[in-house]
Formats: structure tokens, C-alpha cells, sequence
């Protein structure tokens, strides 16, 4: 073989080389873009029971932390509700959920608060006919001062806590008071199924997309002091128009007083007309709270928290109270600067009174 053959040769060679290494680069980068997620642990307590069980494929479907979001997830309950307990974990295998990556159905708190990132608290202890309030605050006082501890001690150190269980507001605030290490900013409770009822009833009067309408508020305690406030609302009316909803409905009685109590009762419709409580719609709020805070609410948009008051609006620190919130990179922030009328005053006071009555009440039941 003469020198030009060989140097041919050497030539094609030294390109095929090159082409491979590129290849293998590119192959390499896609990985990197394509690298799956490490999993996220979510503890659900009180699984099995109603809202558990519809809370828990949602999250194992990626509604709660995205579709490109792997999960494990931990489920608690009592030592009666094991066997349903097990049923609900065997139906999670049999569902074969892709971002599912595990699944821990206990009645052990300690295990089940294990290394948790998010803690959606559905479990507590549900007044019964002939229960006085003292009597039900005192038996959820206990529940979250024990899981409280367990997550101080096994939760991982950034965990978000969702509490839903009523009396909500004043559960997240014994769990705040025997979680310390836990951020207080990192312990929500639930008011997004009030702040969703209230779109839900402005889309049903406007006839629009409940995506039409946006920046309602649930100011304090989820209970039927709740204040649904439409005063800052907006809707993309039929013919393309931004308008504020006060504009939109014009009638001004219609939203102070047949609006407001069919959003402070509406879980009591509920169950008069299911004779169970609401726990699709709970699941989903739940769901849309978390989604919210760790990926971040869309420009332009709040929603309703029941966060741990600063001051602000004129409300009492101390209690866990809903306020207008916007969310980025993982935290929560109050909407500021927004103007409060004379009557949105008198509610937001008289649901903050309730809440501190709550709180006299829970201390007073953790002082037997």
C-alpha cells in the first residue's frame, strides 16, 4: 500500500473516530436533559378514609407535583382503618401509575414521617353528634401535638406541611407550635376548596370557564365565618373583555349576602345531598395548593392560604389566618396593598375573633 493510501486510510479513520465521540456527546447531553427527577416523598394521614383515597391517585398521577415528578408515597392511619389501609396501597400497585415509585401504608407515625418532603395532614378526629366544640378540639389537640413531634423528629428538614383536617386553621397551628424546627412559613392549612367553591359559583352566575375568572379571596378561618371576597376578582367575559367581577355581576347584594353563605356552606349542602362529606373537591384543592406553592402561581393570579399571620391587613400574628398569596420558587407570599372596604373589614375581624377564640380553646386543652 503506497503513503497516499495510507494516509487515506488514517484520514477516514481519525473521521470516523470523531463522528463517534459526537455522537456519544450528544447521546451524553440528551441524557442530561432527559435525567428523571429524584423522587419526591409525599405522607398522606388519615389515607384511607374518604379524602385520602381520592387524594392519593392524584398525587401518584402527577396532578399535585407535575407529570414529570417521580413520587413515593407514605400513608398513615389508625389501627382500625389497617386492613382498608392495605387495600388502598394494594389498589395503588394495581393502578401501575409510571411516576409511582413506592409505597408505605402504616399505622406507625414515626415511620410514616420518615424523610417526608411534603405532609398533606387529612387525618383527625371529626365532630360527632352531641360532641361539644371543647370535647372535638381537645381530641385533634392531641393527633397533631403526636404527629407534630414525629415530624419534628423524622420529617426531612425542609417539609411542607398542608394541614386539611378541621378545625384546619387551629390543627396547623399546634402542629407549628410542636414543630419548631419545622419553618413557619413551611405550615399551611387549607382554604383553597373555599377560594375554588368561589370561582365555581361566579363562573356558574356569569355562565364562563371557571378559568375565566380569577384573584377571588378567602380571607381567615375555614368555617362558615370564612369571608369570600370578590372586590379585587376579575373575568374574561364571553366577548373577550377583562372586567371586574363586581362589574360583571352588578348586583351588589347578590355577592354580599346569597354568594358569601353559599361559600361558607356549601360542605354542609354537601353532605346533605351526598350524606357524606366533600372529598373529591377537597382532594383537588388539596392538590392544587401544593402544586401552587412548590411550582408557583401564573403571573398575574393569587390564591387563598391559611398561612401564619404577619400583621398584615391588620390581622392578629399568632393564628394561621387565609390571606391572598402568591407563589414562587417554592415560597409563599401575602398580596399587598389591597384596598379593604368598611363591610370587608367587619368580616375579616369577626373571622379572626373566631380563630383566636379557637386558639384559647386549643390551649386550653393542651394546659389540662
Amino acid at each position: 500500500m503506497d503513503q497516499e493510501h495510507i494516509i487515506l486510510l488514517q484520514k477516514i479513520l481519525v473521521l470516523l473516530f470523531c463522528v463517534t465521540l459526537f455522537w456519544k456527546i450528544i447521546k451524553y447531553m440528551c441524557g442530561l436533559l432527559n435525567l428523571e427527577k429524584e423522587p419526591v416523598t409525599v405522607l398522606v394521614t388519615g389515607a384511607a378514609g374518604q379524602i385520602g383515597y381520592a387524594l392519593v391517585p392524584m398525587i401518584a398521577r402527577g396532578v399535585m407535583l407535575g407529570p414529570d415528578q417521580p413520587v413515593i408515597l407514605h400513608m398513615l392511619d389508625i389501627e382500625p382503618a389497617a386492613e382498608a389501609l392495605n387495600g388502598v396501597k394494594m389498589e395503588l400497585i394495581d393502578a401501575a401509575f409510571p411516576l409511582l415509585r413506592g409505597v408505605v401504608a402504616t399505622t406507625d407515625v414515626a415511620e410514616a414521617c420518615k424523610g417526608v418532603n411534603i405532609a398533606v395532614m387529612v387525618g383527625g378526629f371529626p365532630r360527632k353528634e352531641g360532641m361539644e366544640r371543647k370535647d372535638v378540639m381537645s381530641k385533634n389537640v392531641s393527633i397533631y401535638k403526636a404527629q407534630a413531634s414525629a415530624l419534628e423528629q423524622h420529617a426531612a428538614p425542609d417539609c411542607k406541611v398542608l394541614v386539611v383536617a378541621n378545625p384546619a386553621n387551629t390543627n396547623a397551628l399546634i402542629l407549628k407550635e410542636f414543630a419548631p424546627s419545622i419553618p413557619e412559613k413551611n405550615i399551611t392549612c387549607l382554604t383553597r376548596l373555599d377560594h375554588n367553591r368561589a370561582l365555581g359559583q361566579i363562573s356558574e352566575r356569569l355562565n364562563v370557564h371557571v378559568g375565566e375568572v380569577k384573584n377571588v379571596i378567602i380571607w381567615g378561618n375555614h368555617s362558615s365565618t370564612q369571608y369570600p371576597d370578590v372586590n379585587h376578582a376579575s373575568v374574561i367575559t364571553t366577548n373577550g373583555a377583562e372586567k371586574s367581577v363586581k362589574d360583571a355581576i352588578a348586583n351588589d347584594d347578590w355577592l354580599k349576602t346569597e354568594f358569601i353563605t353559599t361559600v361558607q356552606q356549601r360542605g354542609a349542602a354537601i353532605i346533605k345531598a351526598r350524606k357524606l362529606s366533600s372529598a373529591l373537591s377537597a382532594a383537588s384543592a388539596a392538590c392544587d395548593h401544593i402544586r401552587d406553592w412548590v411550582l408557583g402561581t401564573p403571573k398575574g393570579t393569587w390564591v387563598s392560604m391559611g398561612v401564619y399571620s404577619d400583621g398584615s391587613y391588620g390581622i392578629q400574628p399568632g393564628i394561621i389566618y387565609s390571606f391572598p398569596v402568591t407563589c414562587e420558587k417554592g415560597q409563599w407570599s401575602i398580596v399587598q396593598g389591597l384596598k379593604v372596604d368598611e363591610f370587608s373589614r367587619e368580616k375579616m375581624d369577626a373571622t379572626a375573633k373566631e380563630l383566636m377564640e379557637e386558639k384559647s380553646l386549643a390551649y386550653s386543652c393542651l394546659n389540662r
